[in-house]
């Protein structure tokens, strides 16, 4: 067991996220999201939802400076809509990173770039649409 970190970060999940560099990416997506086929190291999160994971990962990921450093999944030809799930994400990241923009892909860009992360986070969120890719950043030496 270790001291202040989230339970539902496992072994393999914990250990992907301290071997990540700089500028490097995870995604976290929802049940429905074809991850099997993308590529990248596949973490199943099932017995948790989208928010919840993303809560658990920025709550020791470094988010890069970079405008699209959290950048979410548009609804397919509504780029602006907002649905409950993408507020919940955005809700989220606002506060791990207040002040900082959410950018958004269509899903096919979005697809694209979440086969070239990392991991890909399959969580148990019901939702569509519930996807969100994460640029790590740094820790500012002192």
């Amino acid at each position: 067991m270790l001291k202040n970190i989230d339970p539902i970060l496992g072994p393999q999940l914990l250990s992907i996220l301290r071997s990540m560099g700089h500028g490097e990416e995870i995604a976290i997506v929802d049940r429905n999201y074809p991850a099997l086929s993308a590529g990248p190291t596949l973490i199943r999160h099932d017995g948790s939802d989208g928010p919840r994971t993303l809560e658990a990962v920025l709550s020791v990921l470094p988010l890069d400076d970079s405008a699209d450093a959290v950048t979410r999944m548009e609804v397919h030809d509504e780029p602006h809509h907002i649905l409950p799930v993408i507020a919940d994400l955005i809700d989220v990241a606002g506060r791990h990173a207040p002040g900082r923009e959410v950018a958004s892909l269509q899903p096919s860009p979005f697809k694209t770039r979440a086969s070239n992360a990392v991991a890909i986070i399959v969580t148990g969120e019901e939702r569509v649409y519930g996807n969100i890719l994460l640029r790590k950043g740094t820790l500012a030496s002192e």
